[in-house]
């Protein structure tokens, strides 16, 4: 199993970034898909969820902002994130549900004020 996030990087408060994570080893299409994420002296904490239906939840703190989609053709789960603010950063990472033991590298977000 392989899970390869990427990109990451640092912008302002209010602006927007797009993640991806490419997924292999695995039957993608009907796997549940997961965004978290772990900001530094943090717990790991669930993002953003997306059903092998389409269907999505989302924590309170990004609801409104951030959107998870996936494209099964290309085994890829997006994390669309707008509004941006400096509690949103932290390292991201995605997994399956249930999740894999290896979760990958993760890719880093930082929101300057």
């Amino acid at each position: 199993v392989q899970l390869q996030a990427s990109g990451g990087g640092l912008v302002q408060a209010g602006g927007s970034l797009r993640l991806s994570c490419a997924a292999s080893g695995f039957i993608f299409s009907i796997s549940a898909m997961k965004w978290y994420r772990q900001a530094p002296g943090k717990q790991r904490e669930l993002v953003a969820t997306i059903f092998s239906g389409g269907g999505t939840n989302y924590v309170g703190s990004v609801k409104g902002r951030f959107t998870i989609s996936r494209d099964n053709a290309k085994s890829t789960v997006y994390l669309q994130m707008n509004s941006l603010k400096r509690e949103d950063t932290a390292v991201y990472y995605c997994n399956a549900d249930p999740p894999f033991a290896r979760w990958g590298q993760g890719t880093q977000v930082t929101v300057s004020s």
